[in-house]
């Protein structure tokens, strides 16, 4: 079997490979796409067996396509992870490939999970969807500005028939009329791309039964939901829910030594999209449920709406996680979850027992 570590380049990569029968190392720096693509199908023509290794690195889908293809296998590990093992204070991308290459040989090489063709291209789905939308709001804040600009004040209502009567009856200058013009052409184009985006978006929503389990939780809608199993993959990759929230990075940043401790602001190492989501759908969640509404107003008193925000966002994202994983929908996490902080069950166990024993509750 041919090993090979590589340091990948958008415009080029180093390779450093071993041949594990003969013990023969060699290095090569391969030119994008035309030379790699030619050296890569050189091996698969010569019936060998080939093991490549590369850190995570974006940029580099159609050189996994390529390996895929040609029936090599391919692992990728954790850049950050990988960098804790480099002892050298020089790095050169020889010496990248060469500790890649040497972790692989030394069954050393931090992998990670990577997930499938399908997954990856209903991802596309979804961030096409969310570009969509900010696109849409950027048209729609340009004019607003510019009716402000003019004395009209119309908020919300300058979307409606009325307003746009309105806004499209001002009287502007040459220019400013033509980008009146051209905002709201795009912004009849937007609309009508965003719902048939959304529409398919529910659609498959629909095609998932562990999203269709987690719409059941107020708040979360088709985006959030399939966005969540998506992107976790598999719910057995985690344990509990501080891992969840580790790996959407919706956990404080540490940095601690001795006696001190020191917490700030949340990692964000985690995928943007579902955390943006998180935080929008536990906002809605928390005006629904009048635990979580207790719990935001109590947070956003003591440290601020933005840290409340984000705090029900990992919550929200944690009890997603349980719901997924124990195959509950909202309804049977009310009754069978955790009644520690409900109203009438505020002592948990010791309270039923002690409710069905006759005795009286504690006040």
């Amino acid at each position: 079997m041919l090993i090979i570590g590589c340091d990948y380049h958008p415009a080029f990569q180093q390779i450093a490979f071993v041949d594990s029968e003969t013990g023969e190392l060699q290095e090569r720096r391969l030119q994008h796409r035309e030379e790699a693509e030619k050296f890569y199908r050189n091996l698969a023509a010569q019936g060998m067996k080939v093991r490549v290794g590369m850190e995570a690195s974006g940029h580099a889908r159609w050189f996994e396509r390529l390996l895929a293809e040609l029936n090599f296998e391919l692992w990728i590990g954790d850049a950050a992870e990988i960098r804790t093992k480099r002892v050298r204070k020089q790095k050169t991308d020889r010496q990248d490939a060469q500790l890649i290459l040497k972790l692989m040989l030394k069954d050393d090489f931090p992998r990670i999970w990577v997930p499938s063709w399908e997954n990856r291209d209903l991802r596309q789905l979804l961030w096409h969807r969310h570009r969509m939308v900010q696109a849409r709001t950027r048209v729609m804040n340009q004019l607003q500005a510019v009716a402000l600009n003019e004395g009209l004040r119309c908020k919300k209502r300058l979307w409606r028939e009325a307003g746009r009567e309105q806004l499209e009856a001002i009287r502007l200058a040459p220019w400013a009329s033509r980008r009146r013009r051209d905002l709201l052409e795009l912004l009849d184009r937007l609309t009508p791309t965003i719902t048939e985006l959304t529409q398919t978006i529910e659609q498959e929503a629909e095609k998932c039964p562990e999203a269709r389990r987690l719409r059941t939780h107020p708040g979360v809608g088709s985006l959030t939901a399939l966005a969540f199993v998506l992107i976790i993959g598999r719910a057995e990759r985690f344990q509990c829910g501080k891992q969840i929230a580790s790996y959407l990075g919706l956990v404080p940043l540490e940095e601690s030594s001795g006696n001190r401790r020191r917490l700030g602001h949340i990692t964000k190492q985690g995928n943007a999209l579902l955390r943006f989501l998180l935080v929008e759908a536990a906002q809605v969640s928390a005006r629904s449920i009048p635990e979580w509404r207790n719990k935001y107003f109590h947070l956003a008193m003591r440290r601020g709406r933005k840290i409340a925000k984000v705090a029900m966002a990992r919550r929200l994202a944690v009890q997603m996680f349980w719901m997924w994983r124990k195959g509950w929908d909202y309804e049977q996490v009310r009754k069978f979850g955790s009644h520690a902080e409900q109203p009438g069950h505020r002592d948990g166990v010791q309270f039923n027992t002690e409710k069905l024993m006759g005795r009286p509750a504690p006040q």
